[in-house]
């Protein structure tokens, strides 16, 4: 179960992807996307905690990703929002990609979105994310 702190970072982390989609969806908002990015931010180290988040963005392995994103939310910021919306999805893609699989099969199990990942449309696309009989995780 969940702890408060954990429950009110998946909220955040929520409501950052959301203004993220408004800021998109308003021709690229600078204020919007900055507070998605914010809201992003703070929900991921409040759910996983700050010195995990710290780490995760610091291990040698994601330097380049987290170069990427941090440096696309300050030109998003700085008022560069197109340029920097680029960045941040390159960042965004290279730092959490691993974690694809892993979240299309825990969204397999879901009753109304598992009938949507199984329409044709979606489904050759979902298989090659996540195989049908994988469990999407690492071990």
């Amino acid at each position: 179960m969940l702890d408060d702190k954990r429950k009110i970072g998946v909220g955040l982390t929520g409501l950052g992807f959301l203004f993220f989609l408004l800021g998109v969806l308003f021709f690229f908002d600078r204020g919007l996307l900055a507070m998605g990015n914010i809201l992003f931010l703070t929900g991921v180290a409040l759910t996983i905690g700050p010195q995990a988040a710290l780490r995760f963005f610091a291990r040698p392995k994601n330097y380049k990703g987290s170069a990427f994103f941090l440096g696309g939310v300050a030109l998003v910021v700085w008022g560069w929002t197109f340029v920097g919306f680029a960045l941040e999805t390159w960042g965004f893609w290279l730092l959490f990609s691993a974690f694809f699989p892993t979240v299309l099969s825990f969204l397999r199990r879901m009753p109304f979105l598992k009938k949507i990942l199984d329409l044709p449309a979606f489904k050759a696309v979902v298989n090659k994310i996540a195989p049908a009989g994988s469990s999407g995780l690492p071990v």
